[in-house]
């Protein structure tokens, strides 16, 4: 029996389906999710493909442990190219639909070609029906995602690609269970290029193991560990930091470090941090606590979107999901802007458009300084850009998600607007091979930089999120302003280890507390891999980061681009506890290539390929 690999085969372009079953070697040496995407990506798409061709191929991959009684084992990946970086895309997205691709008979679906006209893929218990879509071309997210369940079935779960996609904004995200997104890097631009509007799941099939006696005690293992949070007490608890407040516990956490993004990086403190911390949205915003599918955290916000006026558009009240830590950065202490309910309705405005909020909030963080710079002006835009303006903020996301006037530019990011902008305009966007950075300023905390230059998809935080031992202690405590050896060996084992809970299908919170010696046998119990250690989960990850690293250099990607914005490794932290500080990016980065096994140009070399069994 296979536990894992049931692989469901879509060409869009002859609009027919196949059921292929992967081989156990390369489920073992690639895990699932991320690794399993990497493979079929790497393996079978040509380079230098352009990523919103049909010839690109889009992966949606549930982890090994999607579905299983592993806590929080809701998520899946999407794996593409990135039409925003050119690199490897890997997207990773929670809620239920993960788990109900699997209750529906498929692990893994691969995707190629391009529908003529609109489609969507209607999956339950193991049959596949291609449908058409134009009806649900151009509505909202919330709109198309209960009307398809309507036509299909009432607890079906829809993933789709938002206006955004339809249009093809670059940063435009792939939306799931209404609220939840594979956010980063594009990957909804690639599903609106091949006219597939939308994925919908609904199955009653039992996830097997292999060996459940080992599997109970395996969970029972990881609940312990996240019970006993080295930081935080027991993750599990009801009231506890992230079920009480979410992730935006982080806004007055980071703030006090001093790393909390303010005005497009300008500086790392936000004066009206308060205004818009976890703690504000508690009293003023939250009706409840929710969670991902069989995840015992619950950091999800459930909050009133309170009715309100900006640029010149009325928006009634409503509820719904969301509010997270990056997201309320992104529309608050990037832009300068404290009004929480802007802040909050800037998030809904993208969960409807299906754009990445970080993405969007820091293009719009670069196109207000480009606008104090004097780089575009009023007339450029219509009206006046200023930080801490929340009318002009929304107003530029909606033409955003519309693609009119100067948001078509803004549409496709920062780098790209700079680019068109001229000007010497790409000084003022702040990212890592084209993905906007999050809500971390490296100047205090420098293995969360060395993680978002050498991230194989741009940067981003969860790819290496060091900020856990940098600033929260967890697992362990390092010390944020150490640049030495030993921290860029935290931030590769952080990267290793990330790769590889990134294939089973669970939440990366979980490694505040949860290491591979639980990860490890919950993976062996599924597949019967008695003998699976927790070195090789770790080198699973390992081998994913040098594949990932392979796909980039293929693709002419190399140590040019493992770096930071000229002002985070230049310009000296104004401010705060990280005060005089650079991110000293270039030492870190010749420790970062020796012990990886990589050469100068950051490419895996010959001997760690064969190391790793991968071919050269």
């Amino acid at each position: 029996m296979t536990y894992y690999g049931k692989v469901l085969r879509v060409d869009l372009n002859k609009e027919k389906w196949e059921v292929e079953e992967l081989d156990e070697e390369i489920v073992r040496k690639y895990i699932g999710g991320r690794g399993i995407g990497d493979y079929i990506l790497y393996n079978e798409m040509e380079p230098n493909t352009d990523p919103l061709s049909p010839d690109n191929i889009m992966v949606i991959a549930s982890g090994v442990l999607t579905d299983t009684k592993a806590p929080s084992s809701s998520r899946y990946m999407v794996v593409t190219k990135s039409p925003l970086t050119g690199t490897i895309l890997t997207a990773n997205s929670g809620g239920t639909w993960g788990a109900a691709l699997r209750k529906a008979g498929f692990d893994v679906l691969v995707i190629k070609g391009k529908a003529k006209k609109p489609v969507y893929l209607w999956i339950h218990d193991g049959e596949v029906e291609i449908r058409k879509a134009k009806k649900y071309w151009g509505k909202m997210v919330s709109e198309v995602d209960d009307a398809l369940k309507s036509e299909t079935d009432e607890k079906a779960h829809v993933l789709q690609c938002g206006v955004a996609g339809e249009k093809l904004s670059k940063i435009a995200g792939v939306m799931n269970d209404k609220y939840r997104a594979a956010g980063r890097g594009g990957a909804g631009a690639v599903m609106g290029s091949k006219n597939l509007k939308a994925i919908v799941v609904r199955g009653t099939q039992k996830t097997e193991v292999a060996n459940p006696d080992a599997m109970d005690e395996a969970v029972q293992e990881t609940v312990n560990a996240l019970q006993s949070h080295p930081a935080g007490g027991d993750l599990t608890k009801s009231g506890g930091a992230l079920n009480a407040l979410g992730t935006a516990v982080l806004v007055n956490v980071i703030n006090g470090a001093g790393i909390l993004p303010t005005r497009n990086f300008q500086t790392g403190q936000f004066d009206e941090a308060e205004d818009i911390s976890g703690e504000t949205i508690a009293d003023d915003l939250l009706k409840k606590a929710v969670a991902c599918y069989k995840c015992p955290i619950a950091c999800g916000r459930w909050v009133d979107y309170n009715e309100g006026t900006w640029g010149g558009k009325h928006y009634e009240k409503t509820e719904g999901e969301s509010l997270e830590y990056e997201t309320t950065w992104a529309f608050g202490a990037e832009l300068g802007i404290n009004d929480l309910d802007a802040i909050a309705r800037a998030n809904w405005i993208c969960n409807e458009y299906g754009f990445d909020t970080i993405s969007a909030g820091v293009t719009i963080g670069f196109a207000m300084e480009a606008y104090e710079k004097g780089l575009i002006t009023k007339d450029d835009l219509g009206f006046e850009l200023k930080w801490g303006d929340a009318d002009a903020m929304i107003k530029t996301l909606e033409m955003m998600g519309k693609r009119e006037g100067f948001g078509d530019i803004l549409a496709d990011g920062s780098l790209a607007a700079a680019k068109k902008i001229g000007k010497g305009a790409e000084e003022y966007t702040m990212q890592a091979k084209g993905l906007e950075l999050p809500a971390y300023d490296p100047r205090g905390a420098y293995g969360i930089g060395l993680n978002y230059a050498t991230s194989n998809r741009g940067g981003a935080h969860v790819n290496g999120y060091t900020i856990a031992a940098e600033i929260a202690g967890a697992p362990l405590k390092a010390d944020p302003f150490d640049a030495s050896a030993d921290k860029v060996g935290l931030t590769i084992l952080f990267q290793n280890l990330t790769a590889a809970v990134d294939s089973t299908g669970t939440c990366l919170f979980q490694t505040f507390s949860a290491g591979a010696e639980e990860f490890a046998p919950m993976v062996g119990a599924v597949m019967g891999w008695d003998d699976f250690s927790a070195d090789e989960f770790v080198k699973a990850g390992e081998r994913i980061y040098a594949l990932e690293r392979q796909f980039n250099a293929r693709e002419g990607f190399g140590r040019k681009d493992d770096s930071l914005p000229k002002r985070l490794t230049t310009e000296e932290m104004p401010e705060g506890p990280a005060k005089g500080n650079k991110h000293p990016l270039d030492s870190m980065l010749e420790i970062y290539y020796e012990q990886r096994g990589y050469d100068k140009e950051g490419h895996p070399t010959e001997a760690k390929l064969k190391e790793l069994g991968l071919e050269a």
